[in-house]
């Protein structure tokens, strides 16, 4: 009989929490923009934060709020972009596709013998942490030569969400094809290697090294010495030397190939000519 009565009162306990639950839910309800779900629905919930939000439904509500701007979504491109103008009723925004590149070309090769060839050079061996941040704090500026160069430790490949970037020779190398462009890879880069270009640009200068031409040969087989024969010979002036550095206004370059031909250290990256395995040959 106690069992019984035990059971009845926690039964009634439960109908009457069920009953105030359910008064309290309606007292208490907050209609929402049904809006909300057809933006979350746009996107492609990666939640990768390349939009600088904390994820896909923080940046739908911000874009609902009016205090974000459509086509930061890099992940869901032009077609997001478009869908999430119709639904707020404003004029669709065009989104130009990015993908990162890494300014990086000092990937280590040795001969039979064990002796370094080309790339970047090693003042030691890393044997701690397996993570760019934490070798970029050891031995003044870590195990690299280069302070400007790619470690190599794969912390952008653990941040990439797409398996976009790997990880070859030591250099932090992208695959196009699969990368979106939400640079979750460059938040995490302690050298700030990384940066966002449009695909297909046959002509790259993959380095980021700003040391003067001597301690830069020093330190890499590789790396840009700031000579400016690139500047001297592009007919569009889409060369840049700053801080030792030469850097491509790809509003200027059409991509000629002339500077890829010119450069003593065969830095300058011009995939057309690659891909017909003759780098001497240069694209017209």
């Amino acid at each position: 009989m106690e069992i019984l009565i035990a059971i009845g009162i926690l039964g009634g306990l439960g109908l009457i929490f069920g009953l105030v639950l359910s008064a309290a839910s309606k007292v208490f309800y907050v209609e929402t923009d049904p809006r909300l779900d057809q933006l979350n629905e746009c996107l492609p919930g990666a939640n990768c934060g390349g939009c600088g939000y904390a994820g896909c439904g923080a940046y739908a509500e911000a874009v609902l709020n009016g205090e974000a701007k459509i086509g930061l979504c890099a992940s869901g491109g032009n077609e997001c972009a478009q869908a999430m103008s119709a639904i707020m009723g404003v004029k669709a925004v065009e989104v130009t596709r990015r993908v990162a590149l890494v300014r990086c070309s000092g990937e280590k090769l040795y001969d039979k013998g064990g002796n370094q060839i080309k790339g970047a050079k090693l003042k030691g061996e890393y044997e701690g942490f397996k993570d760019c941040l934490a070798a970029s704090k050891v031995g003044g500026s870590g195990p690299l030569s280069c302070k400007f160069g790619c470690l190599g430790f794969g912390t952008c490949v653990k941040a990439c969400k797409y398996g976009a970037i790997s990880v070859k020779n030591g250099v932090a190398v992208v695959d196009e094809d699969l990368c979106v462009g939400c640079m979750a890879c460059a938040a995490v880069c302690p050298r700030k290697l990384i940066v966002p270009v449009e695909p297909n640009r046959n002509v790259v200068i993959a380095c980021n090294s700003m040391a003067r031409g001597a301690a830069t040969t020093r330190a890499c087989t590789v790396g840009c010495i700031g000579c400016g024969l690139c500047k001297k010979i592009c007919p569009h002036d889409a060369i840049i030397i700053e801080n030792n550095l030469a850097r491509i206004d790809y509003s200027k370059c059409d991509n000629c190939g002339q500077c890829a031909a010119v450069c003593p250290k065969k830095l300058i990256k011009d995939s057309a000519v690659e891909t017909l395995g003759d780098p001497k040959i240069s694209k017209v």
